[in-house]
């Protein structure tokens, strides 16, 4: 199946850079090496890898070889696949559309979040005025509540990410990453360091690997299937874009591998550099998402060098968030410029302002529409506040219905010898297994992962 676009990663090596940074982000940060901390460490690791390459990679590869058999947006590309396949190319863009509308719609609310880490480098900057440690982490509950401050610093992370996706794919998405990727791991690595030195490392380890094998039930393995169809960032849409400008000569099983291991590396080495300075101060590991704007503030606050490793931190999670942003926003670019031939300034601005203005309901889901709930008398959605609904209709929703899709659509619709001829496995065995898992071991796993959370 011929590539349909003119436009190429200039190497290999970026194009995994770009979808490293793809799938990194604020996620990667807290959540899972919180969730390896509480559900047996070593244990837990060892299952969520096997996750990973039962389902995560094969989904991967999947949606990379769409993307580049495709060679444009995901709607175009399912229906180019489709077409050449001698299939009915409607029905099947119709689940292009929705990875690409999966990812917008997470672009909008993303970047209220990442705009939170833009804020929190110029408090770091001011040792957070200073303040007493109570005061220090009373100030995330201050940011929240002013809508101002957070349209304000929405507008700016949104207008960086357009910027940067506006410029187009070389001078714009492949300078970026190159740039930040090496810069973020560089910037981690320095945390460790610090975190080794200042913080309780002992601790931090026992936390994170301390094998418990006890911990591993049912719902801990359905955990690990969620985190790891979830954390390689697959049925976005952003990664089967990403997929349609790899040449031809790069393997896409080879990059599957190194982006999954790259994203799960990530977010160990996260850990490292976390929760030695949470244990080191005293500090409760257990506050999931406030752990980064409440917990570790008040560390720093109190901590030698904490300012300037304070504004490092808060630099690294900026870095993994606008690297997220504009994989989820390139996809819906790229199809208005193929659909509708509009070019990339103009969809970034109609586009990006569009997403920038949804963002607004997330913004406002913080303060004065805390209490607004639009859905609140069906039970499933009671306490939903507007951007609790765009959060669970897209990530709990959509995303595994379109992975499944993707899944089925490859692997029983295709023929074998069209993927084959495309896909390097090294052995006819490794591409049967390959075969079966996303016809069946994939479908069945995020199906479960589907039932469980409606």
């Amino acid at each position: 199946m011929a590539q349909a676009s003119g436009k190429t990663w200039s190497s290999g090596f970026t194009f995994i850079l770009a979808a490293v940074g793809a799938a990194v982000g604020l996620g990667n940060i807290w959540k899972f090496p919180y969730i390896v901390g509480v559900s047996g460490g070593g244990a837990f690791v060892l299952v969520y890898l096997a996750c990973v390459l039962l389902i995560a990679v094969p989904i991967l590869i999947t949606e990379l070889w769409i993307g580049r058999a495709g060679g444009h947006s995901p709607p175009i590309a399912m229906a180019n696949v489709a077409r050449q396949g001698g299939l009915s190319p409607g029905p099947w863009s119709l689940v292009g559309y929705m990875a690409m509308v999966v990812g917008y719609f997470i672009a909008t609310y993303y970047s209220v979040i990442a705009g939170w880490t833009l804020a929190y480098v110029f408090k770091a900057g001011s040792g957070f005025g200073a303040s007493e440690p109570a005061a220090v982490a009373q100030q995330f509950d201050g940011l929240l509540a002013d809508p101002a401050a957070l349209v304000l610093w929405h507008t700016i992370f949104m207008a960086i990410a357009l910027l940067i996706v506006g410029r187009g794919l070389k001078r714009g998405i492949e300078k970026v990453v190159t740039v930040l990727m090496p810069a973020l791991f560089a910037m981690l690595l320095l945390m460790i360091a610090y975190a080794a030195v200042k913080g309780d490392f002992a601790a931090g380890l026992n936390f994170l690997f301390s094998t418990d094998f006890s911990k591993i039930d049912g719902a801990t393995v359905l955990v690990a299937v969620g985190q790891a169809f979830f954390s390689i960032s697959v049925a976005m849409g952003l990664l089967m874009t990403y997929g349609s400008y790899v040449p031809k000569d790069v393997s896409l099983t080879k990059s599957a591998l190194v982006i999954a291991g790259a994203d799960t590396l990530v977010a160990l080495l996260a850990g490292l550099m976390i929760f030695p300075l949470v244990f080191g101060n005293g500090l409760d590991p257990g506050s999931g998402p406030g752990l980064i704007f409440r917990t570790l503030p008040t560390a720093f606050a109190e901590m030698p060098g904490g300012r300037v490793f304070g504004v490092v931190f808060f630099v690294l999670l900026a870095f993994a968030a606008v690297t997220s942003l504009i994989a989820l926003i390139e996809p819906i670019t790229r199809f208005a410029e193929g659909k509708w031939h509009m070019k990339r300034r103009n969809a970034i601005l109609a586009f990006g302002g569009l997403a920038w203005a949804v963002g607004l309901l997330t913004v406002f889901s913080f303060n004065v529409w805390q209490d607004v709930y639009p859905l609140g008398g069906i039970e499933v959605f009671a306490g939903m506040t507007p951007y609790g609904l765009i959060d669970y209709f897209t990530a709990n929703l959509m995303m595994p219905l379109g992975g499944i899709l993707m899944a089925l659509f490859v692997g029983w619709r295709i023929k074998p010898a069209a993927l084959l001829e495309d896909l390097t496995f090294g052995s006819p065995l490794l591409f049967k297994a390959w075969l079966w898992m996303i016809r069946v071991i994939v479908p069945l796993a995020v199906l479960w992962v589907l039932y469980t959370s409606l």
